[in-house]
């Protein structure tokens, strides 16, 4: 009785460390099956935010009389700003800079003046819309005697951090969506997540014409064990 006891504990016993044994060949076959797959997300959408600055230049000789000159130009600028539909908190001048140029010793200054002063407008907006119409309304402050140099308006997406999380859910998703085709064509399963990067973010202009439209683009990378 007691051999037929022993019996059955060894046969048990063995039956165990048989499914032990097969359990650990088919971790360490199955250790290097595993797919790296990328996903990808993108979307265009319009710029949010808008930095914009007009300046102006007058010349002379007298230096109050200049500056009172360049102060009534910027307010002509903010004016026609506001005019046209910028908040008037959206506008800053910035201080007159003035140069001499009769300043260093070793100058010839052969001009009829001696001061030149310069000055800037700058608009920083949500009114994206409205600065890309005001932009082709400049003529209007040269008729008002206003001799105005604009810079290329610099667009922003300041929503970004907004889109991220979604667009992440949907580089995550196409990346799923790859793994499991892979997995298909070579008849496993895809199983858990092994290793994943948070991702690549990249904003860009659409193209060289349209700078107030971004695209966005997301690439993670994730790989996964097969089954």
């Amino acid at each position: 009785m007691n051999r037929m006891k022993e019996a059955a504990i060894i046969a048990v016993g063995m039956v165990l460390m048989g499914w032990c044994i097969k359990g650990g060949i088919d971790n360490f076959a199955n250790k290097d099956r595993q797919v790296t797959v990328k996903g990808l997300a993108e979307r265009e959408v319009p710029a949010d935010k808008v930095t914009w600055s007009l300046s102006t230049t007058e010349m002379g000789n007298d230096l109050p009389t200049l500056y009172q000159r360049i102060s009534q130009q910027a307010e002509k600028i903010k004016r026609f700003l506001v005019q046209n539909g910028i908040s008037e908190q959206d506008i800053t001048i910035s201080a007159p800079s003035v140069n001499d140029l009769e300043a260093n010793t070793w100058s010839e200054n052969r001009k009829s003046y001696r001061y030149t002063a310069s000055t800037s407008v700058n608009v920083y907006t949500r009114q994206v819309e409205k600065v890309n119409e005001i932009i082709y309304k400049q003529g209007e402050l040269l008729e008002q005697g206003v001799a105005v140099e604009s810079g290329y308006p610099s667009y922003e997406l300041a929503s970004f951090q907004e889109l991220k999380p979604e667009m992440m859910a949907e580089a995550i998703k196409a990346a799923r969506n790859t793994a499991e085709q892979f997995a298909e064509a070579s008849d496993s399963k895809i199983g858990g997540i092994q290793s994943a990067g948070q991702g690549v973010f990249e904003i860009d202009d659409r193209d060289q014409n349209t700078p107030y439209i971004k695209k966005l683009r997301i690439v993670t990378t994730i790989t996964y064990t097969l089954r």
